[in-house]
């Protein structure tokens, strides 16, 4: 193949401008933001669970509570109507007796089940704080969260700026080379990365590699416009006045 000197220089800044878009690219794909996103994301899965488990854990105790207080109030009840009876002195008095007895009875048992009720309620305290806490970290971390999105959707909106302006340079730049010049560099670019590098010292700029003697001897023989490649990147190598020919 064959092209201009001129016109292979330009395949340079075409491959400056692809060399660019890809570090864009990589630049999208590797941001500090996303990899600090799935870091919340497993801490706000891990304390949405703990959250789970702290809300049941309320949620027993006051429904244990409210199974207490409903004895009690059963109690308290049933103790109010002995109250009244014994009171009103009517009925045998080995009734009366059983009334005292039982009396005596139910207090006991409203003062175990009140004692049990205020222990549950000391537990749910100690419970509702562990929720709370775990509320407050998650809502931290939501929070934490939603600047971290905030900041990579502005670094992607950067990218895609600078991704936009680039691919507007490209166009016409790759437009106004031969066609089959362009076709040859995006081939080898989309197999290695970059189609076309500076030839420097007797080194391919693709693959950093110094030219055999035979190469060399190869490239001092080629017409000014033979777009030549390297045997062993297989890039197209540029040349120049620093080429080392």
């Amino acid at each position: 193949m064959k092209a201009d000197p001129k016109v292979q220089r330009r395949l340079l800044d075409l491959q400056a401008i692809d060399t660019n878009l890809a570090q864009l690219a990589h630049r999208r794909r590797t941001l500090a933001e996303r990899a600090e996103l799935e870091s919340l994301a497993r801490e706000l899965s891990s304390m949405e669970d703990e959250r789970v488990r702290a809300q049941v854990a309320v949620d027993d105790l006051d429904r244990d509570i409210a199974r207490l207080e409903k004895d009690v109030e059963q109690v308290r009840a049933r103790k109010e109507k002995d109250e009244n009876r014994l009171a009103a002195g009517t009925g045998p008095a080995r009734e009366l007796e059983a009334l005292q007895h039982e009396l005596v009875s139910l207090k006991r048992r409203q003062g175990d089940l009140e004692d049990a009720e205020l222990e549950l309620m000391e537990q749910r305290e100690t419970a509702q704080g562990v929720l709370d806490g775990v509320e407050q970290r998650l809502a931290e971390t939501r929070d934490k969260r939603a600047a971290t999105e905030q900041r990579r959707d502005e670094a992607l909106a950067e990218i895609a700026k600078e991704e936009e302006f680039k691919r507007g340079a490209r166009q016409p730049l790759a437009a106004d080379l031969p066609s089959e010049l362009v076709n040859l560099y995006d081939k080898i670019r989309e197999d290695t990365g970059l189609g076309a590098a500076l030839l420097t010292g007797g080194r391919c700029g693709g693959c950093r590699l110094d030219l055999s003697g035979a190469d060399l001897a190869r490239i001092r023989k080629a017409a000014p416009d033979d777009v030549v490649r390297c045997e062993d990147c297989r890039r197209i190598m540029v040349r120049t006045n620093e080429s080392g020919l």
